[in-house]
């Protein structure tokens, strides 16, 4: 057998549902699944469903906000519409009370403000957060938005891509300057993005506001990309460099923890699916 033929062999994803309706949202959890612009041939090829019968489908989910078209007319991504109701999920979701117990254990352990954030768009959103108890602190609550080139999380979401998504992405969100230590060169961003792989972990040094210090995980997430991270806030007077090595273990502890509650989450979500 040729590589042709094993190519056709591969297990196409299926598109089921008894109703109209049920395939469309077959068709977005496949496509939320991508995490990345498409085309509609690539959809044909991956899913094995005439071209004719995807195209309609897709211009269905266009017209209702859930998908939206890229500047070249070919290629989509996921629409604003969409983004806001998982947005709202997560905000909201029924494992809310646990993670925000392990968000509390951080603080309580390391003494510093601590956040639940997922990449939106081109902005970080803040999920959840848990104020250090200390006088001086930076109070950013759940819902707020950063960017992601100047954040510490931002970044970690970043390192997850590959640079031509990288670039698709930050193409229509300048890089805009929010302090002197603002990195606004693509260039030293892709290196500071090399760094983060290396190591495990970001770091936004007074990036997006003057004295503001943050370490960043992401929450581990098997066989695919995560699009959680967890993280201490705290004021470069009280936080630095050197301080960094000394978090990372209970930084690791919460990271984990929040990765176990997901996991005992998905049977549940996949059982409610199934019926």
């Amino acid at each position: 057998m040729n590589k042709a033929d094993n190519e056709q062999k591969k297990e196409l994803v299926r598109i089921d549902g008894d109703t109209p309706t049920l395939r469309l949202f077959a068709l977005l959890e496949t496509i939320a699944e991508r995490d990345q612009f498409f085309s509609l041939q690539s959809l044909v090829e991956e899913t094995g469903l005439p071209k004719p019968t995807l195209h309609r489908m897709l211009q269905q989910l266009e017209s209702a906000g859930m998908l939206q078209r890229d500047a070249d007319g070919r290629h989509y991504s996921t629409g604003l519409r969409l983004r806001r109701m998982a947005e709202t999920l997560l905000l909201n979701n029924t494992v809310h009370g646990a993670r925000h117990a392990v968000l509390r254990r951080l603080v309580d352990e390391v003494g510093e403000s601590c956040n639940l954030t997922a990449l939106s768009g081109g902005e970080v959103l803040y999920l959840d957060r848990v104020e250090t108890p200390a006088p001086l602190r930076f109070y950013l609550h759940p819902g707020s938005r950063v960017p992601a080139h100047c954040s510490a999380s931002g970044k970690l979401f970043l390192a997850q891509m590959t640079p031509s998504q990288r670039r698709r992405l930050l193409e229509h969100v300048p890089l805009e300057k929010y302090s002197e230590r603002t990195i606004t060169d693509m260039a030293l961003l892709e290196r500071e993005i090399e760094r983060i792989k290396r190591v495990g972990y970001a770091l936004d040094d007074e990036e997006f506001l003057p004295g503001l210090f943050c370490i960043a995980m992401l929450v581990p997430r098997p066989g695919g990309r995560s699009n959680t991270g967890i993280a201490i806030q705290a004021p470069a007077i009280r936080l630095s460099h050197d301080k960094v090595p000394s978090l990372l273990p209970a930084l690791q502890r919460a990271a984990e923890a929040l990765a176990k509650i997901e996991a005992e989450a998905m049977p549940a979500l996949k059982s409610g699916s199934a019926g």
